[in-house]
C-alpha cells in the first residue's frame, strides 16, 4: 500500500484517507438521484438505468484517478453536462438518447488523444481567458435555471416566457401545489445553512430531510398517490435489469442511427457534421476546464501542488489524471450516462485530511455498494434534488468575480457566455457567442494580435453552427 499511495511520503494514514473518502462520497452522493431525475425526463430510459450507469462510472473513474495519479479525488457524471446532454442536445437539438451518448463517447476519445498527444494545452490556450472564466457561471446559471424548473417554481408563462408559480390559495394554487414549492426552498436554505456550519455532506442531508419533510407534509394533502411506494420499482435488482436493457451499449447499437435527426425539417447531412463537431468539442472543452479547475483547486488545498522546471506550481501526476478523466467519459458514454468529470466536492475529503489516491478507493466502495440502493434513492422527489441543482448552480458563480468588467473587449464577451447559456437552453451556444464577441471586438479594436490561430479555428467553427445547424 505505501509502494502504491506514498502514504508517508504525503504525511498521512490509512485512518485519515478514509474519513477523507467517506466526506468526498457524502458531498457528492447527491448526483445518484439529480442525475436519474433529470434524465427520466427522456422519457425512453428510467431512474433505475441512469442510477446504475452513474454509480457504475463513478465506480470506474474514481478508482482511476486514484490509481492512475495518486490523487485524493472522485468523479462521476458531471453537473451542467448532463443538463447540456438531455435540455440541449436531445432536445433541443432533436438527437436520440443513443446519438447524445456517441457524442460522450467522441469527446471521450477526443480528450483521450489530446491528453496523449500534448495537444490538450494548444486547445486551452484558444479559449479566451474571460470566456474560460466565464463558463462555468454560464453553465451555473444554466442549472440553477433548470432547479427552479423542476421544482416548479419557475413555469411557463404566454406572456413573458416563464413566470414564478402562483402562491395564492385565494386564486389558483391549493396546498398541494404549493408544498412541493416550499420543500425547494426550504432544502436550499438547509443547505446554505448546513455548508456554512461546515457540516459534512450538506447537500446530501440537506435533500434527505427535505425529502422527509415532504412525505410527512404529504399526509396533509388530500388524494396523494402512493402507489410507487408498490411494485418492481422497490426491488433493487430490476435497476439492474433496466439497466442492461435501456443504457448499456446502446452507444454502439443505436448511437450511429441519424436518421430522426436528418429526418427533421431543415437538418441536412452538412449540418449533422458541423452539429456533431460543435457539440462533441463543447462537451469535450467544458470536461476540461472542470477538471483542470477542480484538480488545481483541490491540489492547491492539500497543499500538493509541486514545482516544474520553471519554478512554478502545477499539478501533480496532471496528465494522468486528465487521462483517468478520459477513459472515466468512454465508461459512462458505454454505461449509458453523460460525460464523467472530476468533482468540486473532492475538496472537502481534501479539507478532512485525504492527501492520496487511498482515499479514492474507499470513495469508489462507497458508490458501489450504493449500486444496490437505487429504490432509496428513486423516493426522492424531484423538488428535493432540484434543490441541489439550485445550489451547485450558486457555487459555480464565483469565477465571474475574476473577470475584468472593466475592460469591454472582456467584459462582453464574458457576459455573453454567461447569460446565452439559461438563454438558449445550450452550453454550445454561450461558448460560440463568447468566442465570436471577443473575436469582432479584439478585430475591430486593432488587436487582433491577440487572437491566435486556435481561437480563429474554433471560431470559425462555432460560428458555422449557426447557419448550418439551428
Amino acid at each position: 500500500m505505501e509502494k502504491l499511495f506514498h502514504l508517508q511520503d504525503r504525511n498521512t494514514t490509512v485512518k485519515a484517507e478514509l474519513i477523507g473518502g467517506i466526506t468526498t462520497f457524502m458531498a457528492m452522493a447527491y448526483i445518484l438521484s439529480v442525475n436519474p431525475g433529470m434524465f427520466t425526463a427522456l422519457g425512453n430510459v428510467s431512474f433505475g438505468a441512469i442510477y446504475i450507469a452513474t454509480a457504475l462510472s463513478a465506480v470506474v473513474g474514481t478508482l482511476l484517478i486514484g490509481l492512475l495519479a495518486n490523487l485524493p479525488l472522485a468523479q462521476a457524471s458531471g453537473m451542467g453536462l448532463n443538463a447540456f446532454f438531455v435540455y440541449t442536445v436531445c432536445f433541443g437539438m432533436g438527437f436520440t438518447y443513443a446519438n447524445a451518448l456517441l457524442f460522450v463517447l467522441v469527446d471521450g476519445i477526443l480528450f483521450v488523444l489530446l491528453t496523449v498527444t500534448g495537444l490538450r494545452k494548444l486547445i486551452f490556450d484558444a479559449i479566451p481567458k474571460t470566456v474560460k472564466q466565464a463558463i462555468p457561471a454560464g453553465i451555473g446559471l444554466f442549472i440553477a435555471f433548470l432547479g427552479f424548473q423542476d421544482a416548479g417554481l419557475v413555469i411557463p408563462s404566454s406572456s413573458t416566457g416563464v413566470t414564478l408559480a402562483s402562491f395564492n390559495l385565494l386564486g389558483s394554487a391549493t396546498w398541494g401545489s404549493i408544498m412541493p414549492l416550499l420543500v425547494t426552498i426550504a432544502t436550499v436554505i438547509a443547505i446554505a445553512v448546513l455548508s456554512k456550519k461546515g457540516f459534512k455532506g450538506a447537500i446530501m442531508w440537506s435533500i434527505l430531510g427535505g425529502t422527509a419533510v415532504y412525505y410527512l407534509l404529504s399526509l396533509t394533502v388530500s388524494g396523494f398517490d402512493y402507489s410507487f411506494l408498490t411494485g418492481s420499482a422497490m426491488n433493487p435488482l430490476t435497476a439492474f435489469k433496466e439497466f442492461g436493457t435501456m443504457a448499456v451499449g446502446k452507444v454502439f447499437t443505436e448511437g450511429f442511427d441519424f436518421s430522426g435527426y436528418l429526418g427533421m425539417e431543415g437538418h441536412s447531412v452538412t449540418g449533422l457534421v458541423i452539429a456533431f463537431l460543435t457539440t462533441a468539442l463543447a462537451f469535450c472543452m467544458v470536461d476540461m476546464f472542470d477538471t483542470m479547475g477542480t484538480l488545481w483547486g483541490a491540489c492547491k488545498a492539500g497543499n500538493l501542488l509541486e514545482r516544474n522546471e520553471k519554478g512554478e506550481e502545477a499539478i501533480p501526476s496532471m496528465d494522468r489524471a486528465m487521462l483517468a478523466d478520459a477513459i472515466a467519459t468512454c465508461t459512462g458514454a458505454v454505461c449509458g450516462t453523460s460525460t464523467v468529470t472530476t468533482f468540486v466536492e473532492s475538496s472537502s475529503g481534501v479539507a478532512a485530511g485525504a492527501r492520496t489516491g487511498l482515499s479514492s478507493m474507499f470513495t469508489a466502495a462507497l458508490f458501489l455498494i450504493a449500486l444496490f440502493f437505487s429504490p432509496v434513492a428513486a423516493l426522492i422527489p424531484a423538488c428535493a434534488y432540484a434543490a441541489a441543482l439550485i445550489y451547485v448552480g450558486i457555487l459555480m458563480m464565483g469565477g465571474v468575480r475574476d473577470i475584468n468588467w472593466h475592460d469591454p473587449s472582456e467584459a462582453l464577451p464574458a457576459f455573453l457566455t454567461l447569460v446565452m447559456m439559461p438563454f438558449t437552453y445550450n452550453i454550445s451556444y454561450g461558448i460560440a457567442f463568447g468566442l465570436i464577441s471577443y473575436v469582432l471586438v479584439k478585430l475591430f479594436t486593432g488587436k487582433v494580435k491577440e487572437i491566435n490561430a486556435g481561437t480563429w479555428i474554433i471560431t470559425v467553427l462555432f460560428a458555422a453552427m449557426f447557419f448550418l445547424t439551428h
